[in-house]
Formats: C-alpha cells, structure tokens, sequence
C-alpha cells in the first residue's frame, strides 16, 4: 500500500506555488478564562463574528497544535498557499457557538509560528484568498453541513479549494469525513503529511502492515519459520503485544486480530482477571467477564496452536477496596480470597514479563496492567514501562492511559513512537484498513 508524501512533492518542488489544503487535529483543550488571548488582528471568531465571546476561552495543553507545526512549516517553506482546518469538540453542523470556534487556536498558532494566522470562517465556497508564503486558518469544519457525513456536494467544494490535499491527522483516519476522506478524493493531488506518514511508518514497522512499501533487504516476501506475515515489511521478532484495559469487551477484536500475528500476547487489568479466571484460577471478587471466558479461552487455544504465549499472571497485588489508600498485599495466584480485588500484576510476574520484553525485537503497548493512578498499585505499569525504555525493540505504544502512564515515568524518549491516534489506534491494532490509508494509497495508484 504506496502512498504520496507531502514531503516527497515539496522536497521536488511541486508544492511551489500551488494551494495546499492541511487537515490537522487541532482538537485540544479549552477552558473557560477571562484572561483568554484575543483572536489575532483582523481574524473572525467563527462564521462572521468577531471575537463574539471567544476570548473567554484558552487552550489548556496544545500537543497536537506543537504536532502540526511540522506540515505546516514544511508548506510555507516550499512556497506554497496554506490553508489549515481541523474540527474542534463536537459542534452542530451549521450552529455556531463560541466555544466551537478555531480563534484559540489560531492564536496559539501565531504564537508558535510567529506571524499573523488569520481565522477564515464560511469558506467552502471560497471567497477568501491566500498567496504563496501566507497561511490561514479555516475555522472548525465540522460546523460544516455535510463534512460527518461525506457529502459528495461538500467534497466537491473542498477539491476545488486546492492543488495537494495533505492529511496530516491521524486521530481522523479512522473516519470517512469530507476534510479526511471526501477532498482526498477529489482534490488534484491527495498525500500524507509528515505526522500522518510518521504514524503509518511506526505501524508498519511494529504490525508488518503494507503502509512502507516492499520487504526490506533479506526478509522473505511470505516471511520466515514462525513469521506470520501481515503485508508490507516483517516486524522485528519476537513480536510481544500488551493490551490491558478494563474489559474484554472492548478490545476482543484487538485481542483476536493479535492473536494470529504476535508471538506473546501480555494481558491486564480487568482483562488478565478474565484471562485468569478462564485459565481456571481465582480472582476474588475483581472485574471480570465470566460470559467472555469462552472468547478467552480461544485466544490462549489460538495462541498455542502458534506456538506463542499468553503469559498468565502467577502473583498480584490485591486489596479489600479500591481506593488509593486501600491496604495492598501481594498473593500468589493461587491464594486469592473470595473478597479480595487485584488491581496489579505481583512482583515476580513483573519480572518475568520485563525479561520478555526486554528480549523482544518488536513492542505494541496499548494499556497499563494494574491501577497506575494509586502509587500502590502502579509498580507492574512502572515495571512494564521501565522494561520497554531499557529494551532494543522497536516499540510503538498508544491510547490515552498508556500514554499517561508514558508520561509518569518519564520514558518518552526511550519509546520508539507515540501515537496519538486514539481511536484510530486502536482500530488498526483490530486488523482494520483506515479510510484514510485506503484512499490514500488508491490515489497513489491511479
């Protein structure tokens, strides 16, 4: 699965002068501040009113708005015509309020950029104008009519905004919406910015999925003994994957589609209790899904039929009550009481499970193993975390716990790559093609 990059058709000079079209994820934060900064000079607040409130709002954390400094530095530089959007919050389509407005983030953006970031509002249908070197910022596209559901009038409008399409946010490539599916259709040229194409490289690199072309240098196209391969390039093996969560429920698909791929498969929270109690062990009264136990066993029988592992926990950490000031204990497995609740994998399991890591060649992290936010629980999550930090494997970890947990113990330069894709993530993780890979690479290939 090839795909155009943005920093290819720069880098030879076909971005110059040409109107590109940015779809960032600049969803962050707000608050509500009377000390708000004020739209820059001449910017409207959103569908033609000026600063109407907006000022009451700021932006608490502006990661994703740093995350699109990249793709947009990258087309001023080329001499291109810029225009960026992104959604913001979950507005009504055609219903303007101020707390959906872009202005915060056109301000931040002129900040971090140092030039004026004039906020456009009612630009579908055109009407505004950028030169080459200038960039604008068109306000939320999904207060847009249409841009949900992808209409094809919608994406018509879009195409004909532009020359190149980037799509430069992964947190939406899992959705088919005019400014992420729609205008890659019908845009002159459609391709990945440098963070959407960063993301596709990680996945590659850690699931063997088709996003980074052929097979390296020396890999076997249908792989080796014990490889089974996914597309595109073979991970590094062996491939461990750590899916922890609350439930099973919620990432049985995941669960499954990993099934078939990894060589270790690391379960925890309310999933390894699961686990556990199908494996026929004792876990009290911690959350479980005793209607999943079947589903459970077929992933640990799926798994051994591969020769790989599902590594069940041998001891854990458990309390009468869950509170952070709840008195912790650690039992064997096997000693788990009627009325006790685990809330973390034990030391010794901690210990195994690092050493796996710690000899793996690939690492997909999605999930801490125990309740990280109690510091009496937190220590299988900082032993997980410090394994994968210490370990030469490529690692790739996702999902709003995991990367709280990242962030905790400090390790975010000893990660291999961090998405921040959400729910895109986490649909990749099931085996799923993303919209935006699809059209995508069908562009490319026209």
């Amino acid at each position: 699965m090839n795909f155009l990059r943005f920093s290819d058709l720069c880098a030879s000079g076909q971005a110059t002068g040409k109107r590109v079209f940015i779809r960032a994820d600049l969803n962050v934060p707000l608050e509500a501040s009377p000390h708000a900064a004020l739209p820059p000079e001449g910017a409207d607040s959103g569908l033609g009113r000026p600063g109407a409130g907006v000022a009451t709002l700021q932006i608490t954390e502006d990661t994703r708005i740093r995350a699109s400094l990249p793709a947009i530095r990258m087309a001023l530089a080329a001499g291109a015509a810029v225009m960026v959007t992104s959604h913001l919050g979950r507005p009504t389509e055609g219903l303007w309020r101020a707390e959906d407005s872009l202005a915060p983030v056109a301000a931040r953006l002129s900040e971090l950029l140092g030039r004026p970031v004039p906020l456009i509002a009612d630009w579908v249908d055109g009407g505004f104008e950028v030169q080459p070197g200038q960039l604008v910022l068109l306000e939320n596209c999904r207060l847009n009519k249409g841009e949900k559901k992808n209409s094809p009038e919608l994406a018509a409008k879009l195409g004909r905004l532009c020359d190149i399409f980037v799509h430069d946010a992964f947190g939406t490539a899992h959705r088919a919406e005019g400014t992420t599916y729609g205008i890659a259709e019908t845009a002159p040229l459609a391709c990945a910015g440098p963070l959407l194409a960063a993301e596709m490289d990680a996945i590659s690199n850690a699931l063997g999925l088709p996003f980074a072309g052929p097979p390296q240098e020396g890999q076997h196209p249908l792989g080796g003994p014990g490889e089974a391969r996914v597309g595109g390039t073979l991970p590094k093996r062996p491939l461990l994957a750590i899916v922890a969560g609350s439930k099973v429920s919620t990432k049985l698909t995941i669960l499954q589609s990993l099934a078939d791929k990894v060589d270790g498969l690391i379960v925890g929270g309310g999933i390894a209790n699961t686990f556990m109690l199908a494996a026929g062990l004792p876990i009290g009264n911690s959350l479980a899904e005793p209607d999943l136990l079947e589903q459970a066993r077929s992933v640990m029988a799926a798994m051994k039929a591969r020769g790989a592992e599902v590594p069940i926990p041998t001891d854990v950490v458990v309390a009468k009550r869950f509170a952070a000031d709840a008195e912790a204990s650690v039992k064997a497995v096997a000693d788990v009481a009627a009325d006790d609740l685990i809330l973390d994998i034990g030391p010794e399991t901690a210990a195994r499970l690092a050493a796996l890591l710690e000899s793996a060649g690939t690492i997909v992290w999605n999930g801490p193993v125990g309740v990280f936010e109690f510091d009496a629980f937190a220590g299988g999550t900082e032993a997980i975390a410090r394994a994968i930090a210490a370990s030469p494997a490529f690692s790739i970890a996702g999902g709003g716990d995991t990367l709280a947990a990242i962030a905790k113990y400090g390790i975010e330069p000893q990660v291999g790559y961090i998405s921040t894709g959400g729910g895109a993530f986490l649909e990749v993780l099931e085996g799923r093609t993303l919209p935006a890979f699809e059209v995508l690479a069908r562009r490319a290939a026209a």
